[in-house]
């Protein structure tokens, strides 16, 4: 591949990487009506100082886009006392359906020799500046309702599995949390990714 034409791309995505004023209306419109509805995910904090972080944060605010565009629903669900992060996850019943029918990274797309899925996960969540949930944090999320109870998505997989030609994946089935391994090359039309996003 001609590195120049990968950085003349990269640095137009970059350049896009910001909303209309109208986008970023209609986005926060959407994410506060979220945040009202599921108190229940983000006890104690207040939207008044989540808008103000947003707000202050463009490039993030383009990746709540993404998520929201791609079927995530974002929603809060913690705040890191530390950093003054906000934490963000897909919240969406089912894995996101803009996201789905993916392999796991660019190594095991490039692995197919026919039937080729049109994008990875690890790509997808790389070009919307976010990151994959890891298992921790996909049991979090359980925690707060029922996802994936019919559909999967991708965690992050420990390099000793992915090295052997794995992936991980979980859903929920029977009231649990099931973790379990594919090739890093298959796709489902039933599969997508979460992501997570710090602002």
């Amino acid at each position: 591949m001609n590195p120049k034409v990968d950085e003349s791309e990269a640095k137009k995505r970059q350049e896009e990487k910001e909303l209309s004023p109208e986008q970023c209306e209609e986005l926060l419109r959407a994410l506060k009506a979220r945040f009202e509805k599921n108190i229940n995910r983000h006890k104690g904090l207040e939207w008044a100082k989540l808008q103000g972080k947003l707000e202050a944060n463009t490039e993030k605010l383009w990746s709540l886009n993404e998520m929201e565009r791609t079927g995530g629903e974002p929603d809060v669900v913690g705040h890191d006392n530390k950093t003054g992060e906000y934490i963000f996850y897909d919240c969406s019943a089912e894995s996101p359906k803009g996201r789905r029918s993916v392999c796991y990274d660019r190594e095991a797309l490039e692995s197919r020799k026919e039937h080729k899925p049109e994008n990875s996960a690890i790509d997808m969540a790389t070009a919307m500046g976010i990151e994959l949930l890891t298992e921790e944090q996909y049991r979090d999320l359980q925690k707060l309702g029922s996802f994936d109870t019919k559909t999967s998505s991708w965690v992050v997989t420990p390099s000793e599995i992915r090295k052997l030609g794995g992936a991980i994946f979980a859903d929920f089935r029977y009231g649990n949390v099931f973790v379990y391994h594919n090739g890093a090359e298959s796709y489902y039309a039933a599969r997508g990714f979460r992501g997570s996003l710090r602002v």
